[in-house]
């Protein structure tokens, strides 16, 4: 693993393998840099792939307080470490990181926003989950927290959830479930503003799951609708973790993103 210092002083890990343009990878709550190993033989092929670590999890050190905007800090930190343009690649919490990071730094080629979970109408939370996760961490079912975590907030079915149990980087979410609530907190006080970003001129490619809930359609249209430069890719079928689920068909859409692929056409 490698390191920089992001701006309030905090380690920020990130592996680096592959030879390429730069392709920075942002996961999402409840995992870390391994969530990606799956997808690394194909990415490095093509890029030279940055794997983060967000605060709190991995060999990414943390700060004696949570501020969400920190994590914005810190991805654009590694962008801009790197030395050249990079693409830039959020899943889920690590999306809403990944487009707010998109204007703290000059040094973006492109975007790729998985399901941000912008809040557009009432709580992102179901009533009450929050403490019920919180109650969990506190008598040390860690396990618990994320599977809870998973069925009532991502609302990934029970198929779907054992097979992220039977995935190599469970423990790796159950290592970081103590910063699920605190997530959770922070992506319901979001507020998404989208005047900030009516002059972002970074091509960005939305991805949505084409049987993911009501939540993520609303969040992604939002963000559609704000950005100058997006267009909205559907995955057939899919909901929340496509990279697990149908990783060719993920992999197909952002590829032929990145690097302008026929036959799309992008």
């Amino acid at each position: 693993m490698e390191t920089i210092i992001s701006k309030d002083g905090t380690v920020i890990a990130f592996s680096c393998s592959g030879k390429g343009p730069p392709l920075v990878l942002v996961h999402g709550t409840t995992a870390d840099h391994t969530r990606w190993k799956p997808l690394l033989p194909e990415l490095e092929g093509n890029f030279t792939v940055y794997a983060v670590d967000r605060r709190g999890r991995g060999g990414s050190g943390d700060a004696s307080a949570y501020v969400f905007v920190r994590e914005f800090e810190d991805i654009a930190a590694v962008v801009d470490a790197i030395g050249e343009p990079a693409f830039l690649l959020g899943h889920s919490y690590g999306a809403i990181c990944a487009l707010e990071a998109s204007l703290r730094t000059h040094n973006l080629r492109k975007l790729v926003l998985y399901e941000p979970p912008i809040r557009t109408t009432g709580s992102l939370n179901p009533p009450g989950t929050v403490e019920r996760l919180q109650t969990l961490l506190d008598a040390g079912d860690r396990d618990e927290v994320v599977a809870t975590f998973f069925r009532e907030v991502v609302r990934a079915p029970e198929e779907e959830l054992r097979m992220l149990r039977s995935l190599p980087n469970w423990p790796a979410r159950v290592a970081a479930a103590h910063t699920i609530p605190r997530e959770m907190r922070s992506a319901d006080e979001y507020s998404f503003e989208p005047s900030h970003f009516s002059t972002l001129q970074v091509p960005t490619l939305l991805l949505l799951g084409g049987s993911s809930p009501a939540m993520f359609m609303a969040a992604v249209e939002a963000v559609h609708a704000a950005l100058p430069d997006a267009h909205v890719a559907m995955l057939p079928g899919q909901q929340h973790t496509a990279m697990n689920t149908a990783p060719d068909l993920f992999l197909r859409e952002v590829l032929d993103f990145l690097l302008e692929r026929s036959p799309s056409g992008r």
